[in-house]
């Protein structure tokens, strides 16, 4: 355990994106820390016309913000230069605005709303700059991908128990206060590079079925969207995040445990794919290009709803996946393929 009173710089050394180079299994991970220091939930990769690389990443926390990073040079050009694309660039945070567009809004000393802040103070309190830029407070945002065709981006709102008594409700988070989530989306007119931003509601999570979550699903009920992956033909998969203590019961009873859906980014409709383990989450997704492999993440099967497991009775609330005669439960990862050998989700 380190003492805050000797080392009152700890807690910086943490909350980064770190680099892992699965050329060199050998290399030392990097932080990098130009992406800035908050808790990210992933970071997505796009690249741009001219090769630059641009990097989204939710900041996981209710009334935190969505930021994005932009590298300087495209990325062979800065590897040329002996520069890493990653390290050489400039961080923003988005803010929208009342008629559904949004600005990326610099968090650099330039900023007139930074002034007196350095490099330093903004990577490692990227929170304290993104409200002192004046970017807008979201719901829990968490993964973000791309229909890259389109200069569209993608994201998941969990949920936000404090919107509108803490946080005011906006465009682009307009419930308050609501257990169930929203996906977003966010397009550019030309190039990802862009710093004008026009935001739109994919979904409002809940239940269509019933008029009082005011959800605008189109299709099966879900709730704390998570996880979001877009295939390569488009489909588009969802993951909740419903915490154990709230599973099937309260706001969330008759949902079931947490699951996987299918959208149509078109239509908008949406199907359950499958469904995880007791008091387990669905994140991590990933399929093969031709679609006919998927792999898919199950994660903490069987923690306690009260979040205190018991060690002497480890299986009370899953055996997964070894099942009643098995092991205690523990996070998987399962590999699907349709019987017809198939694409997923045709």
């Amino acid at each position: 355990m380190t003492d805050a009173n000797a080392e009152p710089n700890e807690a910086n050394r943490f909350v980064w994106v770190t680099e892992t180079n699965p050329y060199a299994p050998r290399s030392t991970p990097v932080k990098r820390t130009a992406l800035g220091r908050f808790k990210h939930e992933g970071a997505w990769v796009q690249e741009a016309k001219d090769g630059q690389v641009v990097v989204c990443s939710g900041d996981d926390e209710q009334g935190e913000y969505i930021h994005r990073y932009v590298s300087n040079l495209p990325w062979r050009k800065a590897f040329k230069l002996g520069k890493h694309p990653l390290n050489d660039g400039v961080l923003y945070v988005a803010k929208y605005n009342a008629d559904g567009f949004g600005d990326w809004l610099p968090l650099t000393p330039e900023n007139p709303a930074l002034a007196g802040w350095t490099v330093v103070d903004i990577v490692i309190n990227t929170r304290g700059a993104a409200d002192l830029a004046g970017a807008t407070r979201m719901d829990r945002p968490e993964w973000i991908d791309t229909f890259p065709d389109q200069f569209t981006a993608i994201a998941t709102l969990t949920n936000d128990s404090r919107r509108g008594t803490t946080f005011p409700v906006d465009a682009s988070n307009p419930r308050a206060p609501y257990p169930y989530g929203h996906i977003i989306t966010w397009s550019y007119e030309n190039d990802w590079t862009e710093d004008r931003i026009k935001g739109d509601v994919f979904a409002l999570a809940g239940d269509p079925d019933n008029a009082a979550t005011n959800s605008t699903i189109v299709g099966d009920k879900y709730g704390s969207p998570d996880g979001i992956y877009v295939a390569p033909s488009g489909r588009l998969w969802i993951q909740t995040d419903v915490s154990g203590s709230t599973i099937n019961s309260g706001a969330y009873a008759g949902f079931g445990n947490n699951q996987m859906l299918c959208a149509d980014p078109n239509t908008r409709e949406t199907r359950r794919f499958l469904t995880g383990p007791s008091v387990s989450e669905i994140t991590g997704v990933f399929i093969t290009p031709d679609e006919r492999t998927m792999f898919v993440g199950i994660q903490h099967p069987g923690e306690a709803p009260t979040g205190v497991n018991d060690p002497a009775n480890p299986k009370r609330h899953s055996t997964w996946p070894d099942g009643a005669a098995g092991e205690r439960p523990r996070s998987s990862t399962i590999v699907i393929t349709k019987d017809d050998g198939g694409p997923i989700g045709s």
